[in-house]
């Protein structure tokens, strides 16, 4: 699970959101007070930057930050606006309660988090001014610790060396990343980890040493444990497994930061170390809960020790044995399965009842908390959300899938949690009910009718999550998507209508809903994958209609991109250009096509979403479309830097690395080997083709065939089928490269991928990661509006569609990923299960850019057209 999702999900009930964006707590003092008549106030993102007009910064130096808790936070911001002001020195801060909060969060980014106050000195001379004098005033105050800072002294200001201006890099991951400059001129990323790093260039001053070797005091060394393996880490702290020197029992040591890892009700994670002491020691003795062996502190933070639970958690162990996630299951497999699940929900309902008969609610059970023996026993872990059931205190923490409903205290909580485990054992789309309560009965009907469960149990579940009469009445059968034809156009109606009436226009980082990624980088929510370029595009290919004021409001955010904008085909704005130009707005394409190719974009990575592949397919197209030669050379310079970079078949290419690099269509070798066949149906020429193979081969290489015969995209610790990143987009180019090209191998391995993509059942409905993905690649080689007629596995997963599908005033719209809050966008929401849906019924071809179905579609073949372009 990802965490960053949980911060997205603090701000609007059914949408990620950024949390700049809502305020429910007000603004400091100081974020409203005037600076001098000399001074300038803007904001940056979730910050407000002050800074006296003639200020001239260096681009990246020294810079010092100050931390904060909620409840000193307005002091701290008062004295140091106060020591700044009047010393003319820039500075930027959080501006309310509700900004430091999430920036301490337990999910929050760990090599940012504590992060309240930054101050820009001019140079070190400064910067050692500022520390001392501002340290003596703020010296002793409590603040989360800033992992990836320096600190000075025992107060809440640390140090790091970084950026100071806005400048971008690409990664070797491929990332766009804020930047420093090293002494060859050449631009790195600025790298804010966990710990404290600086540039191998940069020497670090005289007068932080001490502070150097003050922080490398604190080891643990002297500690009776040996630490063998982190497991965890967040905000709030890690979780090890270790040995006790003393007894050689092994043991797990569980971490908390003071001031760090905040859940909504203010605890920090040693509040909540200590209300896990107090429940396990008043658990001591249960078999199905770990005992407590010892507590200590280390410098600041503290820990538990528990015992080692030998076994692994449900979650896992359900993952391996769930028969919908087979290619073929049978009632053999239903059947044990049934009865496998019962056996784990009745040890785990009778567990929590003997924590229940000892006066302790737990208040954070799903099934990452449930570890299984190897004898089949459940053990309860993590209490750090418990307490007295006399305390009456709401939830705190919890999984998705597993929040109770507000308001809910007491052992009503584990309650709630113990009938959405009964129907997440069988159909694990419990999230969704956060997001349409007519889900639970929805849910409960589709397990009833796959599994041979008692109807008493889940109708048991439904009245606990919804408090009516379980489905023993049939009444919960929940939206429905028919395969044919009336249904596309009912179902097109319906989507179409939810992404409109959930555009925004008033805002100017997004206009459609999204995943998160629409606010990890500037210009996210204007992308063909997660922004309005995508759900424009989806929107006209389907059929559902042109508009205008949409379309405008993209072009006005377009044409003066912020700072830091990317320039990938689906992350960027190519992608932009192309849906642009395909909706008729050629001058403005072109005028945006131009900032890009004035970018340094040779410096791409070498994939499709973002980089070279992307780069160098919407050239190419431009160039058949305007007749421009210099996009026509800029296309064949990107593949040349492609090839250049690809090495033999069994290389492991400049794309990634790492034991398991990635594959597939938008991040592997895929994405270059579809640019190089688009160049061969451009020139015929076979060197293009057998790149193309050689790319391709390096992906399968990266994939596995499972005992079931299907292919997947090998990760190390999963094995993944989907579009994005998984086997599903290698098969796709590899279907558009057998068009031209006979390959048994590649054929066996198109098979194999074809049976990735007719599974029973996928966690998330999405385009890219989800079932939409397979409805996209088996409706491929069928005539336009054929393909649920012709495979009634397409017609099978269109209705299996339903049982992600949720009501948004009255109308169908779809979980993104993580199934936590609903999307719109093309990669993750509405858009890209309309795109998917379209491809099998729309009367007109429909897939996305540069992979249209059929052997000779408009999008697979760009000859260059005699016209030329008028250059502006």
């Amino acid at each position: 699970m990802d965490k960053r999702y949980e911060v997205y999900c603090l701000m609007d009930p059914h949408f990620y959101d950024a949390p700049s964006h809502h305020r429910t707590r007000g603004l400091f003092r100081r974020a409203r007070h005037p600076l001098p008549a000399s001074w300038a106030r803007v904001e940056l993102g979730e910050w407000l930057v002050c800074h006296p007009v003639e200020a001239v910064l260096p681009a990246q130096g020294w810079k010092i930050h100050v931390s904060a808790c909620p409840d000193n936070a307005e002091p701290i911001l008062d004295a140091v606006w106060d020591y700044c002001v009047p010393r003319r020195i820039p500075f930027k801060f959080l501006p309310g309660p509700d900004t430091l909060f999430l920036a301490n969060t337990k999910y929050a980014h760990r090599g940012s988090s504590g992060k309240f106050v930054t101050v820009y000195p001019r140079d070190e001379a400064q910067c050692e001014r500022v520390l001392t004098e501002l340290g003596t005033v703020l010296d002793g105050r409590p603040g989360p610790y800033i992992l990836s800072d320096l600190r000075w002294g025992d107060g809440p200001l640390y140090v790091r060396y970084g950026a100071f201006a806005d400048r971008y890099c690409v990664s070797a991951e491929g990332a766009v990343e804020q930047a420093v400059e090293d002494p060859s001129g050449r631009l790195v990323p600025d790298v804010r980890g966990p710990t404290f790093q600086v540039p191998p260039w940069v020497r670090l001053p005289a007068f932080l040493e001490p502070h150097l070797a003050a922080s490398r005091r604190t080891t643990v060394a002297d500690l009776p444990y040996r630490i063998d393996n982190a497991l965890h880490f967040s905000n709030a702290g890690g979780l090890y497994t270790a040995v006790d020197t003393r007894t050689r029992e092994r043991v797990v040591l569980k971490e908390a930061r003071p001031h760090a890892g905040l859940t909504p009700d203010g605890a920090d994670a040693v509040t909540r170390l200590e209300r896990e002491r107090y429940a396990l020691e008043r658990l001591r003795g249960l078999p199905s809960v770990p005992a407590l062996r010892d507590h200590f502190a280390l410098g600041d933070h503290q820990f538990l020790v528990e015992e080692f639970i030998e076994g692994s958690a449900l979650h896992t162990q359900f993952v391996e044995r769930y028969p919908l996630a087979a290619s073929d299951p049978g009632p053999a497999d239903f059947a044990a399965y049934t009865s496998w699940a019962l056996d784990i929900v009745r040890q785990v309902e009778d567990a929590v009842a003997a924590v229940h008969a000892r006066g302790v609610v737990i208040g954070d059970v799903h099934t990452d908390n449930i570890l299984v023996r190897p004898d089949g026993r459940v053990v309860l872990i993590d209490f750090e959300g418990a307490s007295d059931v006399k305390q009456a205190r709401p939830q705190v923490l919890a999984a998705p899938g597993f929040l109770a409903p507000p308001h809910t205290t007491g052992f009503d909580i584990d309650r709630y949690a113990l009938a959405c485990l009964r129907l997440a054992m069988f159909m694990p789309l419990t999230g969704l009910i956060d997001l349409d309560s007519g889900k639970a009965g929805h849910l409960a009907r589709e397990a009833a009718d796959l599994f041979p469960v008692p109807r008493r149990f889940l109708d048991e579940a439904v009245r606990t999550l919804t408090g009516d009469g379980g489905i023993a009445a049939g009444a919960h059968d929940g939206p429905r998507l028919d395969p044919d034809r009336p249904g596309w156009l009912r179902a097109r109606t319906s989507i179409a209508d939810a992404v409109l009436a959930a555009a925004t226009p008033e805002r100017h980082d997004r206009l459609f809903p999204g995943d998160i990624e629409q606010f990890t980088a500037p210009g996210g929510g204007l992308a063909l994958a997660h922004g309005a370029a995508g759900v424009l595009y989806a929107l006209d290919v389907t059929g559902a209609g042109r508009h205008p004021d949409h379309e405008e409001w993209l072009i006005r955010h377009t044409l003066d991109p912020a700072p830091g904008s990317r320039l990938g085909l689906y992350d960027g704005l190519h992608g932009i250009t192309y849906v642009l130009e395909h909706l008729g707005h050629h001058e403005e394409a072109v005028k945006l096509l131009d900032m890009c190719l004035a970018e340094g974009w040779e410096a791409l990575p070498s994939d499709l979403r973002g980089g070279l592949s992307g780069v160098g397919l919407n050239l190419l197209h431009f160039a058949a479309v305007t007749g421009d030669t210099a996009c026509r050379d800029a296309a064949f310079r990107a593949a040349d830097l492609v090839a250049d970079r690809l090495g033999p078949a069994d290389a492991v290419p400049e794309i990634s690395g790492g034991a398991h690099p990635r594959a597939g269509l938008m991040f592997g070798a895929s994405g270059p080997a579809l640019l190089f066949l688009r160049l061969y149906e451009h020139g015929g020429d076979p060197a293009h083709l057998d790149l193309a193979a050689t790319a391709l081969r390096q992906d399968l290489r990266r994939c596995l065939v499972r005992d079931d015969g299907s292919m997947e995209v090998n990760e190390g610790w999963r094995t993944m089928p989907y579009l994005a990143d998984g086997s599903v987009g290698i098969g796709m180019v590899l279907d558009d490269y057998l068009a031209h090209r006979a390959d048994d191998r590649f054929a066996a391995a198109a098979d194999a991928i074809h049976k990735a993509a007719r599974a029973a059942f996928y966690i998330e409905p999405g385009l890219f990661d989800g079932l939409a993905g397979m409805i996209l690649h088996l409706s491929r080689p069928h005539p336009p509006g054929t393909a649920a007629a012709r495979d009634p596995v397409i017609a099978d997963h269109v209705r299996r569609l339903a049982r992600h599908a949720c009501l948004l005033d009255g109308r169908l719209a779809f979980p993104g990923e993580q199934l936590m809050r609903l999307s719109m966008d093309l990669a993750t929401g509405g858009a890209g299960v309309l795109l998917a849906l379209g491809s099998a019924f729309h009367s007109r071809p429909v897939g996305l850019p540069f992979l249209t179905p059929g052997p000779h579609a408009q999008d697979h073949s760009v000859p260059m057209p005699a016209r030329e372009r008028e250059r502006r």
